[in-house]
């Protein structure tokens, strides 16, 4: 039997994840981390991008989407907490396509320095769900 560590994924709506996984790959800030048990104690931030879980006993990994937030690791227990956060079979890539010409719009039609930001949040957003799609769909693939 692999080892594990207990991981929870929570959103400002739901629980989406709470279960044992042997290896949890989150968007760091500075590039992505991969997390096995008993790692080193960490706080840190998260941004836009898929969350893989190596879940035991499961041919297939798990992602979930996470649009930003906080990632906490202890020696028995990972706890992310996202802005928000969807499932990758629940992503809608027509969605996501719309937001990312949205704000892509948005940036070259820009009144302040305050749209222009949140444009290029929402841009940034809508490519991360864009990547989590394309990685949900070469690990199935469909």
């Amino acid at each position: 039997m692999a080892m594990t560590v207990h991981l929870d994924i929570v959103s400002a709506e739901t629980s989406l994840f709470s279960g044992l996984a042997e290896l949890v790959i989150v968007p760091g800030e500075a590039g992505e981390l991969g997390i096995y048990p008993r790692h080193a104690a960490l706080l840190t931030r998260i941004k836009p991008g898929s969350v893989r879980i190596k879940v035991p006993e499961q041919a297939e990994d798990e992602l979930i989407y996470v649009s930003g937030g906080m990632l906490e690791v202890q020696p028995n227990i990972i706890t992310i907490l996202a802005d928000t956060a969807i499932r990758g079979t629940d992503l809608d890539e027509v969605r996501a396509l719309e937001a990312k010409q949205n704000a892509e719009e948005a940036m070259r039609n820009r009144t302040s320095d305050i749209d222009y930001a949140a444009a290029q949040a929402e841009l940034a957003q809508a490519i991360a769900q864009l990547a989590a799609i394309k990685l949900l769909r070469k690990h199935t693939g469909h």
